[in-house]
């Protein structure tokens, strides 16, 4: 593995500015310094913001980050039952095998997941050492900011390394006191979950409440304690987990916090927002920190004109049917008489195709996927096929959470490159953590607090607005709390589904297949049930080994074979 130079990124003097300003952001690479130049305060801090960069998956340029973005739409999202890569079945083949779960080591897009996120933990080791050097020499930096520096850099590179690990799995631990010698042939041969932990937990206990300079982006003590909360998660180690997410969820009450806000360049750094990837278009106009990891999910037409990726399932789209008690149907269900749009018509029936205004849907569907004869953001009503590159390949719905309104596009959007826009993502917000809190009292057999979480989140999507057209409503829409959980099975189904209703398209949902240790039985049902209206997708095969993903046969060759590759590939 290759040790990059420090790429040093500063803050313009005067853009220090508060909790929702993107100038946090708006900062230029000084070029490749020696750590002599840096050793300094002010340089530590910009050490800092540089480790903090890779936050948006980016290290340069803009094309290119799909499989490093933030939302993790690529590993998270099209590898499940939520979303295609979309586009054409010619354009960018090693996707199609992503989504098909028969990647190869030397797959692009895993390349470009470890190598970026390596950076961003070895961005934070710099500052670590960096830190410590002063603490033990000239003190430019005060002890108390010296210990939050620590906590914000051990939180990001817990971070990076949790990201990698959910895909790679077996991973070589470098951190601050690695040699570059000896981190060239680190083996990958020890779980390094513990020392995610260590790292995420010494943020938790040190970082402030408050986020440090009034910034908005920066880690603080609730982002740690929520992430922590995460790693238990995954452990199973539920009584660790729950004290946790009720101390972040403490005095906050979701219902009041308007969903489609979480989705709104304007309105970003709310209530709702905790662990944030925040992007900008640069004051010059480039998009080095914008959110370019989501580019290729733009809408194909005018007025974004690129590129059609990142397209929701049928079988996501059907999952938001409500039955007559407006609750959603928890055994597939939904699946009986598919709503399909207009996929499959032809001719007059095509031509003259109308919605049907009587579908019974949760609300939070036409705020996640965009669809024929409805109103999409500010742009019109969604018109069907010209908005999409190839509908018999990937199916007839866009998504709506990465795109920005028209009317936003000058100040937030790349000149002539409307598909890059400065629209922030949402690593961790608090509904996802409100619905781990619910699953870990099912699993505690809790199930009245679950009860309460779920339907804290399911009364804030019944206050969504109803989109109509011609003073009508385009659906019957429908969303209504549980009255009951009355066994921990059903709790525990009715906790997936909200999980997979309300954080559609966000970058979670093959990560809690996976740790739920149900997504072989999911993926391969719903390859039979998606198959059948587009074929490409039938046949999927879940292996055991497709928990993970095969380390980039690149970065096995530059450690000489110390890195060995994961079990089935």
């Amino acid at each position: 593995m290759k040790i990059r130079s420090i790429y040093m990124a500063s803050l313009a003097v005067g853009l220090l500015l508060g909790s929702c300003s993107k100038e946090f952001l708006e900062k230029t690479p000084q070029g490749q310094l020696g750590e002599g130049q840096v050793s300094n305060g002010e340089g530590i801090e910009a050490v800092l913001l540089g480790a903090y960069s890779i936050m948006n998956g980016n290290v340069s340029g803009s094309w290119g980050n799909y499989a490093s973005a933030p939302s993790q739409w690529v590993f998270g999202e099209m590898t499940s039952d939520n979303a295609h890569k979309g586009s054409e079945e010619t354009d960018q083949p090693n996707m199609n095998l992503l989504e098909m779960l028969n990647p190869n080591p030397a797959n692009d897009n895993l390349t470009t997941m470890w190598q970026v996120y390596f950076e961003g933990v070895l961005r934070s080791n710099t500052t670590l050492k960096l830190i410590k050097q002063d603490q033990q020499g000239g003190k430019d930096i005060t002890a108390a900011r010296a210990l939050e520096i620590e906590a914000e850099a051990r939180m990001l590179r817990g971070h990076y390394y949790f990201f990698m690990w959910r895909i790679f799995r077996n991973l070589p631990w470098i951190d601050e006191n690695t040699t570059l010698e000896e981190s060239k042939t680190k083996p990958n041969d020890v779980d390094i979950y513990d020392k995610i932990i260590e790292d995420v937990k010494f943020a938790a206990d040190n970082l402030p409440v408050s986020k440090i300079k009034g910034e908005a982006g920066r880690m603080d003590k609730n982002i740690a304690k929520a992430y922590l909360g995460k790693l238990y998660l995954y452990q199973k180690k539920y009584d660790l987990a729950f004290p946790l997410f009720k101390e972040v969820i403490a005095g906050k009450d979701i219902s009041n916090m308007p969903f489609q806000d979480n989705f709104d360049v304007e309105k970003e750094d709310g209530p709702e927002a905790l662990l944030v990837s925040k992007h900008a278009i640069n004051p010059n106009g480039s998009a080095d920190n914008a959110n370019v990891g989501d580019m290729l999910s733009g809408i194909y037409a005018a007025p974004v004109s690129c590129c059609g990726f990142y397209q929701p399932t049928i079988d996501l789209v059907n999952a938001y049917k409500v039955d007559a008690n407006g609750l959603p149907y928890l055994e597939g269900e939904y699946r009986i008489n598919p709503y399909k749009s207009d996929l499959g018509l032809s001719g007059t029936a095509k031509t003259n195709y109308e919605l049907d205004v009587t579908l019974r849907i949760d609300p939070r569907l036409d705020y996640t996927v965009g669809r024929r004869g409805v109103p999409f953001l500010d742009y019109g009503v969604m018109p069907g096929d010209s908005w999409i590159r190839s509908a018999s390949f990937a199916g007839p719905f866009v998504g709506i959470k990465t795109m920005i309104k028209q009317s936003q596009f000058a100040s937030n959007t790349v000149a002539g490159e409307a598909y890059i826009t400065g629209l922030d993502v949402n690593i961790m917000r608090l509904a996802d953590v409100y619905l781990m809190a619910a699953e870990c009292a099912v699993e505690l057999n809790d199930l009245p607090s679950a009860l309460n979480y779920v339907n804290a989140v399911r009364l804030r999507a019944a206050k969504l607005p109803v989109k109509m057209v011609d003073g009508k409503s385009v659906a019957n829409y429908q969303v209504k709390p549980y009255t009951t959980f009355p066994t921990q099975d059903y709790a525990r189904k009715a906790v997936r589904m909200e999980r997979r209703l309300e954080l559609a398209l966000e970058g979670h949902r093959y990560f809690d297949l996976v740790r739920w240790g149900i997504a072989k039985t999911v993926l391969e049902s719903y390859s039979a049930f998606e198959g059948t209206h587009l074929p490409f997708y039938k046949g999927l095969s879940y292996k055991s080994y497709n928990d993970y993903f095969p380390i980039p046969q690149t970065e096995i060759d530059r450690s000489g074979g110390t890195l060995k590759q994961n079990d089935g590939y």
